[in-house]
């Protein structure tokens, strides 16, 4: 039987902690706990997750309808409800707007991959879905799909939403992607970004598999895929306006081919040459 309670304080700890990384400003954020197969904790609307109580959380059913709790659920249950229903396995959902890899999402930059190892082994691809208004039912459906091939997704212009078994579970992944957000940044401003070879990231995706983390790039569905090029959800850029501007994608590579600078590519050249005559001609 579920101890209610210690999952309340569970969410609680976990609002504390992206209040206090500065992924929650404000009143920002949610959190969503299953219960069992018709109930789920959610945390109360408008109110800091930095700041929450066990008696704050109420109870919704799995149509989003409150019935337990004397605050008001969150609008934004309806998107954790989405994620529960197709993914089983799913028991907990935070949603919160980490700095970095929020930009990511307001800018529409895809994450590049074959980067970090551990960003490959628990991370892989993050898709950005296509921009609704917060709180409805169209949002919530954003997320349908790229729920079954990730465990985080970047919500367009908005934030982040991360999901597992257990509530520090599904608060990792959003931790992981807002330090890797960070570091690409960085490194940009440095000057370069350097990206492993095919086989090295062909070894990571051996490890992971050997470590009990799936990930699509190994099933038969993207048997052909490039590793590093984001071949996953590349098919959803268009309806969402994604596009690289930022990271270019690496060179196609052989089997320890070095992936040394990233050259643009056709698209992206063919934009930077009518961004420069554009910016030329405004400035006569």
């Amino acid at each position: 039987m579920q101890n209610v309670h210690r999952m309340k304080q569970e969410i609680c700890e976990i609002g504390d902690r992206i209040y206090k990384k500065g992924f929650a400003a404000a009143n920002d954020g949610n959190i969503t706990y299953r219960i069992n197969e018709r109930e789920v904790l959610c945390t109360p609307t408008m109110h800091s997750k930095g700041f929450l109580k066990p008696e704050d959380i109420c109870t919704v059913d799995m149509d989003g309808n409150q019935i337990a709790g004397s605050k008001k659920r969150s609008s934004e249950a309806l998107l954790h409800i989405e994620i529960m229903k197709a993914r089983p396995d799913v028991k907990s959902v935070v949603h919160c707007h980490p700095p970095h890899a929020t930009a990511f999402a307001v800018a529409r930059e895809p994450i590049p991959q074959c980067v970090l190892p551990e960003v490959e082994v628990f991370l892989g691809d993050v898709p950005i879905t296509k921009y609704e208004t917060p709180g409805g039912k169209a949002f919530a459906e954003t997320i349908l799909p790229f729920v079954q091939n990730t465990n985080v997704i970047l919500l367009a212009n908005h934030g982040t939403v991360s999901y597992g078994e257990n509530v520090e579970r599904a608060y990792w992944w959003t931790e992981i992607l807002d330090a890797y957000c960070r570091i690409l940044i960085l490194a940009k401003q440095v000057g370069n970004v350097e990206y492993l070879t095919k086989d090295k990231a062909q070894e990571l995706l051996e490890l992971k598999g050997k470590w009990g983390f799936s990930d699509p790039r190994t099933s038969k569905e993207f048997e052909d895929c490039d590793i590093c090029a984001n071949d996953i959800f590349r098919d959803s850029w268009q309806e969402a306006g994604v596009s690289r501007r930022g990271f270019p994608a690496p060179p196609p590579m052989r089997d320890g081919a070095e992936a040394t600078a990233a050259p643009l590519d056709q698209e992206a050249l063919v934009e930077n040459i009518t961004n420069q005559v554009l910016a030329a001609l405004q400035s006569r």
